[in-house]
């Protein structure tokens, strides 16, 4: 099945570089998955995300007049969670996961910035001496 413009499908990923991964598709032909495609959040290291071999599924995202065919995986997982209500909701719960982690993380942090500032200026309430 050659390559259409918007068409998904399974390709296997054949080679890895900082700026993405070459997928071969099944017809042979080869396509790039930019960085910023491979996920819906930041990949600084696209080999956190994929591996030589491995099988992934990929949207046609352009196919330009020389034949260079770009893809997505990012747009794939997009569509898949719009479809499925387990998705849909897994990722609601995976934001809220994230969402909680970073407010703890962040009232961690406001007290010890509080309780050094406080160590600094003697504290609240300390009584002080007069002489």
């Amino acid at each position: 099945m050659p390559a259409k413009l918007g068409s998904v499908m399974e390709g296997i990923v054949k080679g890895i570089t900082n700026f993405g991964a070459f997928i071969q598709l099944p017809d042979g032909e080869t396509g790039l998955v930019h960085i910023s495609e491979v996920a819906r959040i930041y990949v600084r290291d696209i080999n956190d995300f994929l591996k030589e071999n491995d099988r992934v599924i990929v949207k046609v995202i352009s196919i330009d007049p020389r034949g260079k065919i770009g893809l997505s995986i990012k747009q794939v997982e997009v569509m898949a969670a719009g479809e499925s209500g387990y998705q849909k909701g897994r990722l609601a719960a995976s934001f809220e996961e994230k969402l909680n982690k970073f407010l703890k993380e962040s009232d961690e942090k406001q007290t010890h910035l509080r309780r050094s500032t406080e160590a600094k200026r003697g504290g609240r309430g300390s009584a002080r001496r007069e002489e």
